[in-house]
């Protein structure tokens, strides 16, 4: 039902384009023969919004993946650096949740560990809507931040990393095998806001998938037993986005997607000193309007990425 309905939004918004193009082709048509310039302007005016609506029509076209469509978990952890990398992760992930809720999207904090004097060195985030995974997955990569430090006496400029990964929230007819066997779940006391219950008990549940390294952690219910059905959730998602980069990896651009993603190898640079600039070193596009970006603008960024990856075409 939800891919019926994706698709007759598609087909709506591709009628009322054509709709629209005919009439307006008629309007001017008339105007000509009336030589009425202010109703070939406004017709004119029209049509030029329309070229949006198409630009926009064809790039969500693009989102035909295997699971685009899908919600999406984000995961955003702290790198070296300490405090100033901690404080970089909250306000990335303060971005996302703002770009989020710009979009109408649900949100939904599965898991944080704050930093032990500023930020947070870990979250996890489930974002809940159309395409949620297919906007987001060219995010999954390392972000630099260039600025002031706010804890430094000496107001020197610091440089702190954190990196970003986004996986499908896997639909519950995909069935993915996991034995119990490579499992390993830890439980332990929920670190954060929650309530006097959450943090006094052993709630909290970190599960390590052995073969594949993967590590998965939930504290935000009350009790165990749904801590550990999220996380579980969380690695199935894990390992479908594995199993789907496994299936296209012979592909260049899957294969540039691997080495953006290693630590150390940032795909998006944030200076706030000494000049204003946010740039995404993959795509090229960049802004000087550095707090709008931090503020939820990602729209440039990720369409641009979704061209570049999709079709290699410049956007």
């Amino acid at each position: 039902m939800r891919e019926k309905s994706r698709l007759e939004r598609q087909i709506e918004n591709i009628l009322n384009i054509e709709n629209t193009l005919q009439e307006n082709i008629d309007l001017i048509e008339l105007a000509e023969l009336e030589d009425d310039n202010d109703l070939i302007n406004e017709a004119e005016n029209i049509l030029s919004n329309l070229q949006e609506d198409v630009a926009k029509q064809q790039l969500e076209s693009l989102l035909n993946g295997t699971a685009d469509a899908n919600d999406a978990y984000l995961e955003v952890n702290a790198g070296a650096g300490g405090t100033e990398s901690c404080d970089w992760s909250e306000m990335l992930l303060r971005m996302y949740m703002r770009w989020a809720e710009q979009h109408g999207y649900k949100i939904s904090l599965l898991e944080q560990n704050d930093g032990e004097e500023a930020g947070i060195k870990s979250a996890t985030l489930e974002i809940s809507g159309e395409n949620a995974y297919g906007w987001l997955k060219s995010e999954s990569g390392v972000h630099r931040l260039v600025r002031i430090s706010p804890f430094d006496s000496n107001a020197k400029r610091h440089t702190s990393f954190a990196s970003i990964a986004v996986s499908p929230v896997v639909d519950e007819d995909i069935e993915i095998e996991i034995n119990s066997k490579d499992l390993r779940v830890d439980t332990y006391r929920a670190q954060g806001a929650g309530g006097q219950h959450v943090n006094t008990t052993d709630s909290a549940i970190r599960i390590t998938h052995a073969p594949t390294g993967i590590v998965v952690t939930c504290q935000n219910q009350r009790s165990q037993h749904q801590n550990r059905d999220t996380a579980m959730n969380m690695l199935r998602a894990k390992l479908y986005e594995l199993e789907l980069q496994k299936q296209d990896a012979e592909k260049a651009d899957r294969e540039s997607q691997k080495t953006d993603i290693g630590w150390g190898h940032q795909i998006r640079s944030y200076v706030l000193h000494p000049y204003q600039m946010v740039k995404d070193l993959r795509t090229g596009v960049e802004t000087g309007n550095s707090q709008g970006v931090l503020d939820g603008n990602l729209d440039p960024f990720l369409n641009a990425s979704l061209a570049h990856k999709l079709t290699g075409l410049d956007n």
